[in-house]
């Protein structure tokens, strides 16, 4: 135990013998301080007593006149200790209060002589006696571990982290109001999974011992949203976790919020112009603005975003001719001189142009999509829950958008087929025997949904934790979920 620790519980067990509970059932204030500091005028000239309650997070004596701040979640006020007028419960703030307590404090409001806004404390009272110190002040929490680990510490001394996390929700009620607004329906679908599908992804197993079966976090709830469109409901969506049992880096964390939409009677065009709706809603909402400063980049969300089939844009981005792709030996000659020498082995687990292309597309063009972009008609082999498209059916209605070199969304018209559907399960049983250990799973519980009738219909799916870095100006995933995936910390 630290000297520290040693010294409170010392001061703690006097408050105690003084006969004052250290840790009352709850706090009374009459405003919180932003509200106190709004009206701060006011209460002032007409000497109105408040009551304010928050965290000690300064303590500084002169004498007969101890100043202090105290915080809550609105804000920061100075508040003023003074002998004489708090007689002999003077003496004890030394002896009983630390940097770091909760506090319940009642006074006059007044300012001092330097212009600062402050109360003149009658009464206060301890409503938590901490324990352990905060961090210094003038450093607070840098090193990264234990900013992440420590996360009430981080919120405590990094007011950007607060504000962050701020914007994040006022993120997510931006994309509610807005669906709300079009008639969407907000639904939950099941966490556990007998059967995992939507994307391309490892998973988490547990086994379920009242049932003996194994059963799956989920890595998507698409399947589900669309039994739903079997079902009748036409507008559905759901903000949720979602779990993928894969590495760990500045754009990944494997458990993570997911958007997901289901739009009957619609087709990707519809989606795209939805999707792009969604991000200038929230960048307005959330930051007031539609462009975002990210190093040396400023990314603009205001519509239209580019556009550009895959194909395209592996040609225009990535220097390999439209034509290349029309012989599947010449592209892969033409790939493996293209490729990164540490990345020419994946070439052997490729048995489509498709695959080669897409592949083609995440390692030359990807990154260097910096501002808001939209990629549409993607491979069919890499594709199996979307419809093909009518003008090529080598190519289906796929979009993803991405922004900063990261994808932001995945998303396309709906296979609606049984007969095709099937099909293309089979295609990724193969591919998962050639050594593909994300290929999606087969499904029979969905593919007999859909055997009763689905609908034409739109997916929409969005990362939101992207999103958030997105519009926020964070470089890492890990500074936009209140508590990142981390290695369990070692005694």
């Amino acid at each position: 135990m630290m000297q520290e620790e040693k010294d409170r519980l010392g001061r703690l067990q006097k408050i105690r013998e003084s006969g004052v509970d250290p840790y009352p059932t709850k706090g009374n204030r009459t405003m919180n301080i932003q509200a106190f500091l709004d009206q701060f005028e006011t209460l002032q000239n007409a000497s109105t007593s408040v009551t304010l309650v928050g965290r000690l997070r300064l303590l500084r004596p002169h004498g007969g006149l101890t100043f202090g701040q105290i915080q809550d979640e609105s804000d920061l006020i100075q508040i003023a200790f003074k002998k004489d007028h708090l007689a002999d419960t003077y003496e004890t703030i030394q002896a009983t209060i630390d940097i770091g307590d909760f506090l319940e404090v009642r006074g006059i409001p007044f300012t001092t002589k330097k212009g600062e806004r402050s109360i003149d404390v009658a009464e206060f009272r301890i409503l938590t006696k901490t324990l352990l110190p905060l961090p210094e002040k003038w450093h607070g929490v840098s090193d990264v571990e234990t900013r992440f680990r420590k996360r009430y510490l981080d919120l405590i001394m990094n007011e950007e982290v607060r504000k962050t996390m701020r914007t994040r929700s006022n993120i997510i009620s931006s994309i509610r109001s807005l669906l709300d607004e079009r008639g969407f329906l907000e639904v939950e679908t099941p966490t556990l999974q007998p059967v995992y599908g939507g994307g391309f992804a490892r998973p988490f197993v547990t086994h379920h011992n009242a049932l003996d079966a194994d059963f799956y976090l989920r890595i998507s709830d698409e399947m589900y949203l669309k039994r739903l469109l079997v079902g009748g409901f036409e507008k559905v969506y759901e903000i949720t976790k979602v779990f993928r049992n894969e590495g760990i880096d500045r754009d990944h964390n494997p458990e993570f919020t997911m958007f997901e939409a289901q739009v009957a009677y619609e087709n990707y065009e519809y989606g795209m112009d939805l999707f792009e709706e969604i991000f200038e809603h929230a960048a307005v909402r959330a930051t007031g603005s539609t462009t975002v400063q990210h190093g040396d980049f400023t990314v603009s969300l205001a519509r239209p975003w580019k556009r550009m089939r895959l194909i395209e844009a592996v040609e225009e981005v990535g220097g390999i001719p439209t034509a290349t792709w029309s012989d599947f030996d010449v592209a892969m000659r033409v790939m493996g001189e293209k490729l990164p020498r540490a990345k020419r082995g994946e070439l052997k687990r490729i048995t489509s142009k498709g695959e080669l292309l897409a592949l083609a597309f995440e390692e030359l063009v990807e990154e260097k999509l910096i501002q808001p972009t939209i990629i549409y008609d993607y491979p069919v082999e890499v594709s199996p829950l979307a419809k093909k498209c009518a003008s090529n059916p080598q190519f289906v209605e796929r979009f993803e958008a991405f922004a900063l070199g990261s994808e932001i969304g995945n998303n396309y018209s709906e296979l609606n087929d049984p007969v095709d559907l099937e099909k293309r399960f089979l295609e990724e049983k193969d591919r998962e025997k050639a050594g593909f250990d994300e290929a999606h799973q087969t499904d029979y519980g969905y593919l007999e949904a859909i055997k009763h009738g689905m609908p034409p219909a739109c997916g929409l799916g969005i990362g939101i934790d992207r999103m958030v870095m997105l519009l926020t100006g964070s470089g890492n995933i890990k500074e936009v979920i209140l508590f990142p995936t981390l290695r369990p910390e070692r005694e």
